[in-house]
């Protein structure tokens, strides 16, 4: 049957899905939009509850779970990009322990603190993907992970990852017991050079919100660190300090 009515109660519940974190988090749902994005969900074998297409749009196979047909006016309203690929999906969220999470001897995981922005954190995961970092931790965190601007900045990076929220304190209690080299970024304080770290051992590097860094919790809990620049400016964005920091990880683990 297809969905041709905004008073259907299937796209009533998903409408409410993609607007109210409270009820999306009561649900213990979130939603994918994007052909790529469902793909690579399924790929890291997150469960697939249901699907919304639309047959004029989408050119991919017929999923094999619930599938709800809907009208291009319906998909036009539900999905974000407009007529991004066609379908729309809902998926059980996965909750992990960050004592779940085995580091190798090499892993290099990267913390950020009280991001708030869900388009950060997105960018965030798709450089921690794109260069092999290990874990991303949230520490004191404001985002939730299947926000749909998370999932959709991403492009579905998040599914690949291993992502854990915790408070600073339990953060850094893993650190030490887990022998990581902490690396902190405070403009204030005196600092090394990044390229001159050494990420072909555990390495944990620390960044803060862009507005005010790092908190005072993590003063003298590491080994200063900032990126060296030539310019003007004295600081980048965040996520493109991330992965600049991935980048180099990365390639001190290739040499």
């Amino acid at each position: 049957m297809l969905i041709e009515s905004f008073q259907n109660d299937k796209i009533k519940n998903l409408t409410r899905l993609l607007t109210d974190n409270r009820f999306r988090k009561k649900s213990e749902v979130f939603v994918v939009e994007g052909q790529q994005e469902n793909e690579r969900a399924q790929k890291y074998s997150f469960e697939a509850l249901e699907f919304f297409l639309c047959e004029s749009i989408f050119k991919g196979e017929i999923p094999k779970q619930k599938t709800h047909f809907v009208s291009e006016k319906i998909y036009e309203k539900i999905a974000y990009r407009g007529t991004s690929e066609g379908i729309i999906g809902i998926y059980k969220t996965k909750e992990a322990s960050l004592d779940s999470f085995k580091p190798k001897e090499n892993s290099t995981i990267i913390i950020v603190e009280g991001v708030e922005k869900p388009g950060n954190l997105g960018a965030i995961l798709r450089s921690c993907e794109a260069f092999g970092i290990d874990a991303l931790i949230v520490a004191d965190g404001k985002t939730d992970f299947y926000n749909p601007n998370v999932i959709r900045s991403s492009v579905g990076c998040l599914f690949g990852m291993e992502i854990f929220q915790a408070e600073n304190n339990e953060v850094y209690e893993f650190l030490l017991k887990n022998s990581f080299n902490i690396y902190t970024t405070i403009m204030d304080e005196t600092s090394e050079d990044l390229f001159k770290r050494d990420f072909t051992k555990r390495s944990a590097v620390l960044f803060g919100t862009e507005h005010s860094g790092l908190s005072d919790f993590w003063y003298e809990k590491g080994q200063n660190t900032l990126i060296p620049m030539s310019g003007s400016i004295d600081s980048l964005n965040l996520s493109n300090a991330v992965a600049i920091t991935c980048y180099e990880s990365l390639k001190q683990k290739k040499q």
